[in-house]
């Protein structure tokens, strides 16, 4: 099965610059381009992509905003986030409006192409500069909201940890010494524990608990 993107961006050359070589790739198929937000969410419910390459800034219709509305009328479709940003500014944002997975401009191609298989294989992908502005910021330590991460075992926030690292299951599994299949087990518990929809969301929440 060929996993069918819609590509978003209101640059012309970027966006032929994707096609172009996306469509080198034999199990990537592009169904449409957006030049906006606006038509990216009309595309996208007629379309019905397996994925959206949403780029933040374009006219119209944000991605932020295409990207909160898109997962109001089709949540089966994920979006990546494909932008020039990687500031906590744009990146926490995407990620509360339900982008799944984000990455830089500036990434290597390959490294792309890699990120949305493993997105469509369930495990949310965050560029390495993404990753460390998360880390890295504040928690809001006066916010009242109820701590789930007490609900989770020792080994859960383990595994929490990682994920807030932006490993994939495997890569977890090595760090840990324990079997892929166990990870998985784990990571399904703290989702259901924490009330997230996918590890994108529990890694945000870990950080947000200062959990890193």
């Amino acid at each position: 099965m060929k996993i069918k993107i819609l590509i978003a961006d209101d640059h012309h050359v970027v966006r032929k610059g994707l096609v172009f070589f996306l469509q080198t790739q034999p199990d990537l198929e592009i169904v449409g381009e957006a030049s906006n937000g606006e038509e990216a969410l009309k595309l996208a419910t007629s379309l019905e992509p397996h994925i959206v390459l949403m780029d933040l800034s374009m006219p119209v219709l944000d991605g932020i905003e295409a990207t909160k509305e898109l997962k109001k009328q089709a949540p089966h479709i994920q979006v990546m986030i494909l932008t020039s940003f990687s500031d906590q500014d744009h990146v926490i944002p995407a990620l509360e409006a339900g982008a799944s997975g984000y990455q830089l401009k500036e990434s290597d191609p390959d490294e792309l192409v890699a990120a949305i298989r493993k997105l469509m294989n369930g495990e949310n992908q965050l560029h390495p500069k993404v990753t460390t502005h998360l880390l890295t910021r504040l928690t809001k330590s006066s916010e009242k909201k109820v701590n789930f991460i007490d609900h989770l075992t020792k080994r859960e926030k383990d595994v929490l940890k990682e994920i807030a690292k932006g490993k994939s299951n495997k890569e977890i599994g090595v760090a840990l010494h324990i079997t892929e299949k166990t990870v998985k087990t784990h990571v399904s518990n703290i989702l259901s524990k924490l009330g997230v929809q996918d590890r994108t969301q529990a890694a945000l929440y870990a950080v947000q608990h200062g959990i890193s």
